[in-house]
């Protein structure tokens, strides 16, 4: 597959679909960018957009960084500028998930003219209060987990185990399709040490409430009202510092993508392009 380049940043991206006009999808906290499923592509190419996603820094087959290196959420939105400058786009409607989310809003506020419109899914706007997971599904973040080379068996069901902690109550996963992902993902790569790095960009960027109403952007929050890991609060706070923003709320939906919930994301996103063409 092809790669952007950011600097010394290489950045895995692929392409669906040759719409007039694109949807940039960005991923979350050490999420690859097979996190965005081809299915879910496909409801956005059936639209007529061009949809691309791609391995954030630190992630998939994306460069990786070593130990004491550190970067900011803004330059993984610059990340976001490079592909789209690969691609040959000028301008782009951003969506992301969780971290996600948040790099789409950094997007906006960094790059304002490259931006159509803007959907913010499972994420927060870094307020107080805005990041803080259920203990539960804090440890998800945090516990090491067994060592795939020991015991791969042990650290598949630990991936799977953590999947359903974090998930939808109201939109499981079809049986099985949890642990195959879980291997697909380790056999694409496999980086344990990125997401502390992605986390410490996250915490660097702290409250974006201030910046995030200076924008103009036709805006949909997403937000499941059962969310563990980013509480509804962020939703909602990250909707009322974005004027104009449409503020969703999806019942029995946690802090995943099954395929169940494909057509609601997907009709957020395409709601926000759509009120860019309005």
């Amino acid at each position: 597959m092809p790669k952007a380049r950011n600097g010394a940043v290489e950045l895995e991206y692929e392409v669906f679909g040759d719409g007039p006009q694109t949807i940039l999808l960005i991923n979350g906290l050490g999420s690859q960018m097979t996190r965005w499923p081809e299915g879910f592509c496909a409801k956005l190419t059936a639209k007529g957009y061009r949809a691309i996603r791609f391995d954030n820094r630190d992630t998939g087959l994306s460069t990786w960084f070593q130990p004491g290196e550190t970067y900011a959420l803004a330059d993984m939105a610059a990340d976001a500028m490079a592909v789209l400058d690969a691609v040959g786009v000028d301008k782009a409607h951003i969506a992301g998930v969780s971290m996600g989310g948040m790099i789409t809003q950094a997007v906006a506020i960094h790059h304002p003219d490259r931006t159509l419109s803007l959907t913010s899914i499972m994420s927060a706007s870094g307020a107080p209060g805005t990041l803080d997971p259920t203990p539960e599904a804090g440890a998800v973040l945090t516990a090491p987990g067994p060592d795939p080379k020991a015991d791969f068996e042990a650290f598949i069901a630990f991936q799977v185990k953590n999947a359903q902690v974090i998930g939808s109550p109201a939109y499981p996963w079809p049986e099985g399709a949890l642990r195959e992902r879980a291997i697909a993902e380790y056999n694409r790569a496999f980086n344990p040490t990125g997401s502390a790095r992605q986390m410490g960009a996250i915490r660097g960027d702290g409250d974006r409430t201030e910046r995030l109403g200076k924008l103009k952007v036709p805006a949909v929050i997403l937000h499941g009202a059962d969310d563990p890991l980013v509480p509804l609060k962020g939703g909602e706070a990250t909707a009322a510092a974005l004027p104009g923003a449409e503020l969703r709320v999806i019942p029995g939906m946690g802090h995943d993508l099954p395929p169940a919930l494909f057509d609601i994301v997907a009709d957020a996103i395409l709601a926000a392009a759509a009120a860019r063409a309005a």
